[in-house]
């Protein structure tokens, strides 16, 4: 199985893309694709056909999966986007640390 370095509920930004820039919550991992999906971002249209009858078809909007290295993790102490370094706790725990040089704040 594959690592990726944001979770679920994780605050990221994006770093390409018709999205650069904006920041947003992580819905979804999937470590086996290196994707993730990002709440309201990479927005893509898709064409539903009525399955029932008098159901309503129609365009509808949703959130595409995009590739993990694409976004980076936002430190939720200093709000600026950083790299995830990793520090073992006395009790043993493994937490992600902000890498900025004037934070260091567990998340």
């Amino acid at each position: 199985m594959n690592k990726v370095h944001v979770r679920t509920g994780d605050t990221v930004v994006i770093l390409s893309g018709k999205d650069k820039g904006k920041k947003g919550k992580v819905l979804e991992v999937s470590p086996k694709e290196g994707k993730v999906i990002v709440e309201g971002l990479n927005i893509a249209t898709k064409h539903v056909k009525p399955r029932r009858q008098g159901e309503q078809g129609g365009i509808v909007e949703a959130e595409a999966a995009m590739y993990a290295s694409k976004v980076q993790a936002v430190c939720p102490k200093c709000g600026k986007p950083t790299r995830v370094a990793h520090k073992f706790l006395e009790d043993g725990t493994k937490v992600r640390v902000c890498k900025n040089a004037d934070c260091g704040e567990e998340f």
